[in-house]
């Protein structure tokens, strides 16, 4: 088992016991919690006459079910509504604190905490949402939970976990323009799998990580998920220092320099011992896009759909899945597919840095005819910052729709769906059947600058002819 890690070094100090079940109860410094999956624990703990053990610990927002266009309640979806009426009784009544629509700070559950100073170096943080994950560019453990999980949480501020193996992966180099943090996490998990990871933390490290910003590793550390890691971060460093020092909830003064010694302390050691260790050239990393119905089936954008005789025999049922629902065929180059839908935001790729690129990349042109191109902030912070940077204008003069902070399409708990056998480019973070609002809508995942040059074009481009 690994050793000197920042993931035993985090879970160490945060263990309350082992459990006769061989588990560790694992105490949990931030939970976060949403619409969709509180309700449910909270009627648990009304039916067991429990509390809330530690509201001061718990953060909630709306996102998932939030219209990105008209806001006025009552929500026009009689479900939405009655799941955001829940959410602001259940605060109210326990005393935690809700970032509500109009607060200024309510947005993405893991944009929010991040930009606000939640988020820090050595936490435990969980949340009712798979891509809880994120939180772990600023060298946290971050678990996305079931609701069940998150009653045990409310009521104990602990959790009964398993303790995982570490993978360390090496990227090192420069990315080529027009690559990305998401291009890299998309290769990593083409070459990994998307179960590679499970019972692993993925620890991302290496001179490429290093050089990302806070946004960029969250953006990696967002989707290690999809590639079957329960976890995964990036040690802190200077870089994360800068990006908190400051923020709502960072230490101040005196504390703020204790807390960046501690901070230090828990990077992982120079001879730490990992489980495995996977190393990646990012000169060999292109743009990339997936074309089937899992993160995992991705390629660079300038190569063809792979043939089931290119695939270990294991992935070949799959494949063939893809294809049908795809409507793709094996051996079709990628570039020059007609897409019908852009789509640009998420909790991956919906920060201020997505928004800026995307937007030199939109300025001076415009929108192809037929294209639905839109661009979701990805908080109320991000929405107001693009706005004073007038992001917003390039992207409203060049065709796109500009919308209120939310999930919006990336799982479509809300009006924006894909309609029928709709083709969507997007910067969200699964391209699974009907992921997108439709039964048969299809997606195809990639960075924020790629559903540009994508929209711009109508179909899927390289945006490397952009440059």
């Amino acid at each position: 088992m690994s050793t000197g890690t920042l993931f035993d070094k985090v879970w160490d100090a945060h263990t309350v016991s082992v459990l006769p079940s061989g588990q560790t109860q694992l105490f949990i410094g931030l939970h976060l919690i949403h619409e969709v999956t509180s309700p449910q624990a909270f009627a648990m703990l009304r039916e067991r006459k429990l509390k809330v053990l530690f509201p001061d610990r718990t953060v909630a927002t709306v996102d998932h079910i939030v219209p990105t266009d008209n806001l006025a309640r009552p929500l026009a979806d009689s479900i939405a509504e009655e799941m955001m009426q829940a959410l602001e009784q259940n605060c109210q009544e326990n005393g935690i604190t809700f970032h509500k629509v109009g607060s200024g700070n309510q947005g993405i559950v893991h944009v929010i905490a991040p930009e606000q100073g939640l988020t820090q170096p050595g936490m435990t943080i969980a949340c009712g949402d798979s891509h809880t994950a994120t939180h772990g560019a600023f060298g946290a453990i971050a678990f996305g939970i079931g609701t069940s999980q998150v009653r045990d949480v409310l009521a104990s501020q602990t959790l009964a976990l398993a303790k995982l193996k570490v993978r360390k992966i090496e990227v090192n180099g420069s990315l080529k323009p027009g690559v990305y943090a998401k291009d890299v996490i998309l290769h990593i998990i083409r070459k990994l799998g998307v179960k590679g990871g499970v019972g692993y933390a993925y620890e991302f490290a290496g001179s490429t990580f290093e050089q990302m910003s806070m946004e960029e590793r969250m953006t990696v550390c967002n989707m290690a998920i999809e590639g079957g890691a329960r976890c995964g971060y990036v040690n802190p460093d200077q870089v994360t220092f800068d990006y908190l020092k400051g923020r709502d909830f960072a230490p101040k003064g005196a504390d703020w320099e204790k807390a960046v010694e501690w901070w230090n302390n828990i990077r992982s050691d120079a001879d730490a011992v990992y489980d495995d260790v996977v190393i990646f050239d990012a000169a060999t990393i292109a743009p990339t896009v997936t074309w089937g119905i899992t993160p995992g089936q991705g390629i660079a954008v300038n190569e063809t759909v792979p043939t089931p005789d290119e695939m270990p025999a294991d992935e070949r049922a799959i494949a063939e899945e893809a294809y049908q629902y795809m409507d793709l065929q094996p051996g079709k180059p990628m570039e020059g597919i007609k897409v019908d839908v852009c789509f640009i935001g998420s909790c991956t790729n919906g920060r201020i840095s997505d928004l800026r690129e995307a937007a030199k990349f939109a300025q001076g042109r415009h929108v192809a005819n037929g294209i639905k191109a839109f661009v979701v902030p990805g908080s109320e912070r991000v929405k107001k910052q693009a706005e004073a940077e007038g992001l917003h204008n390039i992207f409203v003069e060049a065709g796109f729709e500009w919308r209120e902070p939310g999930c919006s399409m990336c799982l479509a708990m809300n009006p924006d769906k894909l309609q029928g056998r709709q083709l969507s480019a997007s910067s969200s973070n699964r391209n699974f059947k009907g992921r997108q609002g439709s039964s048969s809508g299809r997606t195809l995942l990639m960075s924020p600058a790629m559903v540009v040059a994508a929209a711009i074009t109508g179909q899927v481009t390289d945006v490397r002819e952009l440059i």
